[in-house]
């Protein structure tokens, strides 16, 4: 347990109640194995961390530092004191040694992030600090402080500036493309990595009705007397299932220039996670520490990614997700049998030249 007060940085600070801390916590224990696997992958090459921070003179991080500092609120013992507790009580939480800075930027759109190369900085908009309450709030702060753990700031910072080079040179049919290639694979691993530093929330925050609330409401607003968590849940049960093939491609199609998953499935997803042994076993005390990051196994990260995603697959009620699982499996003659579930999946290419009614079998009907 933590303690009902301690000292961070020289600050007193007191929880307004008592929580686990995670002394010497590896972002591992938390992260999500797609996301794990690749930051232990770049973290393993040589000259990564000299590489990138050789790129801090193209990347617009200094005027970003300048442009929060000019026209933002700096979070401090005077400005926002009740956000500087969380703050610092989640960098005791997670044990992370140097406090990120944190600005509060005037946006009526409910939003955080963490960016920066060298050392990040957290910055959250006033529509989300008018939306959450404090215990909703302090899962925030917890994600935040997540992502600067795993060190996420320094892609998110490129992925930034890629999406705005990306306008830049979109007059330039081949050049854009190939940045915009790259943008998506970030977005990619961006989403996971999101799935990540809710976990991370959950473990600052530690309490997941709070977790739940909070995505409720950037959801549907402040209207928790509306809203109902099991009701929320179903709604990501029923977006993975409905439909037929065409909804499947509509779903890639919506969420590929996403960089968060939608929120019904950040819900599902954290809860599962916060219902897992995994997450048990952190609450318990047992837990990959920093210290031991050294000898992690990049093929052992890269194995439980394809393990994950492997379940993933095979649990999905996705009608896509599942009919690969079946082909995977062997299912049917697939010869005579793939080609018919296709057509009936996408509901027989109605009205897109798949062929003539008498070309179709009677069981080929969408």
């Amino acid at each position: 347990m933590s303690d009902d007060s301690h000292e961070q940085n020289g600050r007193k600070n007191v929880p307004s109640r008592q929580r686990r801390r995670f002394e010497g916590i590896s972002s591992r224990a938390y992260e999500h194995p797609a996301d794990r696997s690749a930051l232990v992958a770049l973290r393993k090459l040589s000259g990564f961390d000299t590489v990138f921070k050789a790129l801090s003179g193209l990347l617009p991080e200094r005027s970003l530092r300048l442009l929060f500092l000019s026209d933002s609120v700096r979070v401090s013992d005077a400005q926002f004191a009740h956000l500087n507790d969380m703050l610092r009580d989640a960098c005791y939480i997670l044990d992370l040694e140097k406090v990120p800075p944190m600005y509060v930027n005037q946006d009526p759109q409910p939003n955080a992030m963490c960016i920066g190369l060298d050392e990040p900085i957290i910055v959250v908009t006033t529509g989300l600090v008018e939306l959450l309450d404090e215990e909703e709030m302090r899962a925030v702060v917890g994600h935040e402080v997540g992502h600067a753990l795993s060190g996420h700031s320094v892609y998110r910072t490129i992925l930034l500036f890629l999406t705005s080079l990306a306008l830049r040179v979109a007059w330039i049919p081949l050049g854009n493309l190939a940045i915009m290639a790259i943008v998506t694979a970030l977005r990619e691993w961006f989403r996971k990595s999101e799935l990540s530093a809710d976990r991370a929330g959950l473990l600052v925050g530690q309490d997941l009705r709070a977790s739940m609330r909070g995505l409720m409401k950037i959801a549907g607003g402040n209207h928790l007397h509306e809203m109902n968590v099991d009701a929320f849940l179903a709604q990501a049960d029923e977006y993975e299932a409905a439909g037929d093939l065409r909804d499947s491609v509509l779903k890639i199609m919506n969420v590929l220039p996403r960089s968060h998953p939608f929120t019904t499935v950040r819900a599902a997803e954290l809860k599962k996670w916060a219902e897992s042994r995994d997450h048990q076993r952190i609450m318990d005390g047992h837990y990959p520490r920093r210290g031991e990051d050294k000898d992690t196994s990049v093929t052992d990260s890269f194995r439980q990614s394809a393990a994950s995603y492997a379940s993933d697959v095979k649990n999905s009620k996705d009608p896509l997700m599942k009919l690969v699982t079946d082909i995977a499996g062997g299912a049917g003659d697939l010869a005579g049998d793939l080609g018919g579930r296709v057509r009936r999946g996408f509901g027989g290419f109605a009205g897109g030249g798949g062929g003539s009614s008498k070309d179709r079998r009677p069981d080929d009907e969408a």
